[in-house]
């Protein structure tokens, strides 16, 4: 049994649900199983006052998540088409994993969710994806043999599954053609760790 890491941060729990589709996505592989992960928020206070496990949803993530991972999945709210402060900051804590080149050869994919159609979340999934490259990850994204690709109105490109969550701070449910481009990525991200693990 192979692990594929789901490493997030929601806000407002878009991502979240996304994230939850893309690990059915996965674990519809034989073989393999997500490990579902996210990251505390971080704040100008310089004090740290968060507690070191989350009161709800899954674990924070370590090191060792990312160090045992045969492949990995990131996730993250559009900001300014960016991803959000709280996986920045973790991912920046990974120089030790770069330095021993831990996960060279892994594979990875992007997924993002935006307040609005044209919110950046191509832009989003873009620069998440610099990190991964200088750490020496293998790319996955959506290729257009997913029809909901072309038939999508919603969220959905070929650089890594996207929701439109709408604003006012209550998401507005994965349509039919998210949640089937999330469980493809999930699919398609876990096919390939298969293949990449097999001696």
């Amino acid at each position: 049994m192979i692990e594929i890491l789901v490493l997030y941060y929601s806000r407002h729990g878009a991502t979240a649900a996304m994230a939850r589709q893309i690990a059915r996505g996965i674990e519809s592989v034989d073989g393999v199983q997500a490990r579902v992960r996210t990251v505390p928020p971080v704040s100008a206070d310089t004090v740290a006052t968060a507690p070191a496990v989350p009161e709800a949803g899954p674990p924070y993530a370590t090191s060792n998540d990312l160090r045992e991972c045969a492949g990995l999945v990131l996730g993250s709210p559009t900001r300014f088409g960016n991803m959000a402060a709280a996986l920045k900051y973790f991912l920046d804590g990974t120089a030790d994993l770069w330095l021993g080149g831990a996960l060279a050869g892994k594979p990875a994919a992007v997924f993002t969710s935006t307040g609005s159609q044209h919110g950046g979340n191509e832009a989003t999934l873009l620069t998440m994806m610099l990190p991964l490259l200088h750490h020496g990850m293998v790319l996955v994204g959506l290729p257009y043999t997913e029809p909901a690709l072309s038939t999508t109105d919603t969220g959905g490109t070929p650089y890594g599954a996207s929701h439109v969550a709408g604003t006012g701070g209550k998401p507005r449910p994965l349509s039919r053609d998210e949640t089937t481009l999330c469980l493809a990525l999930g699919k398609r991200l876990a096919e390939t760790a298969r293949k990449l693990a097999a001696p």
